[in-house]
């Protein structure tokens, strides 16, 4: 496994996942749809968005329809001979804190067809050096209750249970853990 900066060369096996049924945002069922017009019109500019370490891309649409700043953030796509899901790092420059509205600094999906192989795992293990080298000295990092298998991933990162909530509204209000992961020095 390894994790690749989004490519134009790699566009057609990430278009391939989405029409496979796949979701990039587990949070916005609309998510897929978007994102392939968004390829069909211009796929260049799809792929250099998904690595904006300077929020240039513009506002994020939330799952409740409303729009937030966008934080810096990069995205990789975890390859492993094949497009097998992806893994982001979002974060608020100076700071470890997020906005109410940011579901933590990390978050990734496996396509269904290679998950329960170790690939969110290791995804979430290599790119926290990025975090790192952001600046950040942790990361945190949610998971719903209903979702053991993410729950073991975070755990598996040397991830510990902060807390549980109800996420911001904009976010569906569901419960949630939040986890941290302390970045070694």
């Amino acid at each position: 496994m390894r994790l690749l900066k989004p490519s134009i060369d790699h566009i057609p096996a990430y278009v391939s996942a989405l029409r496979r049924g796949w979701s990039p945002d587990k949070l916005r069922a609309e998510a897929t749809q978007e994102q392939l017009q968004s390829i069909d019109k211009d796929a260049a500019l799809f792929v250099s968005n998904l690595d904006d370490p300077t929020a240039k891309a513009g506002p994020v649409t939330l799952p409740d329809g409303s729009k937030v700043p966008r934080l810096p953030s990069i995205r990789r796509w975890i390859w492993d001979g094949e497009f097998c899901g992806h893994i982001g790092l979002r974060w608020k420059p100076g700071t470890e804190e997020l906005p109410p509205t940011c579901s933590g600094h990390i978050g990734y999906a496996v396509v269904p067809w290679r998950q329960r192989e170790g690939l969110a795992s290791a995804a979430l293990v290599a790119i926290l050096p990025e975090a790192k080298a952001v600046g950040l000295d942790y990361v945190e990092i949610t998971a719903s209750p209903n979702n053991p298998a993410s729950v073991r991933v975070i755990e598996k990162a040397g991830g510990k249970l902060i807390r549980s909530y109800s996420a911001d509204k904009a976010l569906g209000g569901h419960e949630t853990f939040e986890f941290k992961i302390e970045l070694a020095s």
